[in-house]
């Protein structure tokens, strides 16, 4: 069996079945970071959102912390009391936040504290966010888990820099976890990690809400699908090069494209030049409840990604039954078995060869029916399967030794480098002596504990040390009024 298959076998099995009698499970206090979240529409969103709400099914209490989004500020709950904090953090660039190590601390802290967090998980190496709730979680002496979603080059100046402050970020922290084992090769040699400390835990799919519908494709035509963001790194110039040379060869066929981006203009410059305006929709941006009925409409769902840690949107068109013809890139050979992906290299002959297959297939009546498809992927990945993955990291995490200063210091000098570790090592020092600042100016011990609304009921409760702390403070008080001064 080759190298490819074993990694996809791996994802399609959950983890062994545990004996009955095992030890009771650990409830954690964890904080999802990362300056990609609702309303901002895409993988990391739904990721953390999907991990929160079955952690919260588990029985852990989770939070959410990102940067306000327009009018969204402050305190916002949804759907099982899952809390999500909106910080007045200044946006720079694509939604991450800028950052200077320092004026996220008071914020951050006041959370992790109100909230008594034990784990703080970080999403994302383009949010700045994310790294700086590493940082100071550390410095607070807080286990950190971080999981990267993306690949990156080693050549560029943007990924060389993004790197060196990866290596920053992840030489400290207790356990970092990857979507793909592609994913986990490329961030261990980015930031120079010991495999050890890397998990490879995938993305799933809510198959409720991907379900086939073969009844609303049309019979006189075959449709093809693309979901994507409209940007250079999805491959939107091969797709501008696949359409004319394909509805030359098919006077049958459409192509049904949502998503925004600025490569739209590619597609309306083809659509205009070629005159494909009946043939060629452009649907603009989707709402995530939207995507599915988007999907039931067509027959081979085309992915044209030039680099992708996983790509959920292949798993979701091969749950609506969809033939799925995708470039081979990054870790996408991993995620489904190969006989429900076509892959092709990331080329325009490429690509119109593999279509060409995937058109053939669906004009002899050899695909498999909708149904059937959707049955092999509904098994693949479960995000109650990630959560209880994920929850074993947390088990781990916890029962691990975080750094002090002087050995985190250390560290730093010793794995980031003369340069780097020691400019690093010095704002650790700052971020030190600045929380012991915060510290003297308002102790821990007399800031408000939050009220925790987490539960599968919803439920307003406070925990027992904020019950008994009411209850001292109603004895103290029920004392005055008896024995006035």
């Amino acid at each position: 069996m080759s190298r490819r298959k074993r990694r996809t076998t791996v994802f399609s099995h959950g983890p062994p079945a545990e004996a009955d009698n095992k030890p009771p499970v650990r409830k954690h206090n964890i904080c999802m970071v990362s300056d990609f979240f609702y309303p901002n529409m895409g993988g990391v969103e739904s990721h953390i959102y999907l991990l929160s709400q079955c952690l919260i099914e588990k029985g852990h209490k989770v939070v959410i912390v990102t940067h306000a989004y327009d009018h969204r500020k402050g305190v916002r709950y949804l759907t099982n009391g899952l809390k999500v904090y909106y910080l007045p953090l200044q946006v720079m660039y694509n939604q991450s936040t800028t950052t200077t190590f320092f004026h996220s601390l008071p914020l951050l802290r006041c959370v992790f504290v109100r909230e008594r967090i034990t784990v703080v998980h970080a999403h994302s190496s383009f949010s700045a966010m994310a790294h700086d709730a590493l940082f100071h979680a550390k410095t607070m002496g807080l286990n950190t888990v971080f999981t990267d979603h993306s690949l990156f080059g080693f050549a560029d100046i943007s990924s060389v820099l993004t790197n060196k402050l990866l290596t920053v970020s992840l030489c400290d922290t207790n356990h970092i976890v990857c979507v793909s084992y592609t994913s986990k090769e490329n961030t261990v040699l980015r930031a120079a990690l010991d495999p050890e400390i890397v998990s490879v835990i995938p993305n799933a799919v809510d198959h409720t809400d991907f379900t086939p519908d073969p009844s609303q494709r049309l019979d006189d035509r075959i449709t093809i699908v693309v979901v994507s963001r409209l940007v250079y790194r999805k491959g939107t110039d091969l797709l501008g090069g696949i359409i004319p040379e394909l509805c030359l060869k098919h006077p049958d066929l459409h192509f049904l494209i949502g998503g925004e981006g600025p490569k739209r203009l590619v597609l309306e410059e083809v659509r205009e030049k070629y005159q494909l305006h009946d043939r060629v929709r452009l649907l603009g941006p989707l709402e995530h409840k939207d995507v599915r009925e988007v999907l039931v409409q067509g027959h081979i769902f085309l992915n044209t990604s030039l680099t992708e840690a996983f790509c959920m949107a292949i798993v979701e068109g091969a749950s609506c039954g969809l033939q799925v013809v995708s470039t081979r890139v990054g870790g996408i050979p991993e995620v489904l078995p190969e006989d429900l992906i076509t892959l092709c290299e990331p080329t325009v002959r490429s690509l119109c060869a593999g279509l060409e297959t995937a058109i053939a297939r669906q004009r002899s009546g050899s695909v498999p029916c909708s149904a059937s498809i959707h049955a092999q992927v509904q098994h693949l990945y479960t995000w109650r399967n990630v959560a209880e993955r994920t929850e074993k990291v947390y088990d781990r995490v916890c029962g691990e030794e975080v750094l002090p200063l002087d050995r985190r210091l250390q560290r730093l000098r010793s794995h980031c480098g003369p340069v780097a570790g020691s400019i690093f090592a010095f704002v650790a020092v700052l971020d030190f002596l600045f929380l012991l600042l915060l510290q003297w100016l308002v102790p821990d011990r007399v800031m408000d504990l939050a009220v925790n609304a987490t539960g599968p009921l919803g439920l307003w409760r406070q925990e027992p040390s904020m019950l008994r702390k009411d209850e001292g403070l109603s004895k103290v008080a029920s004392s005055k009024q008896q024995h006035p001064a």
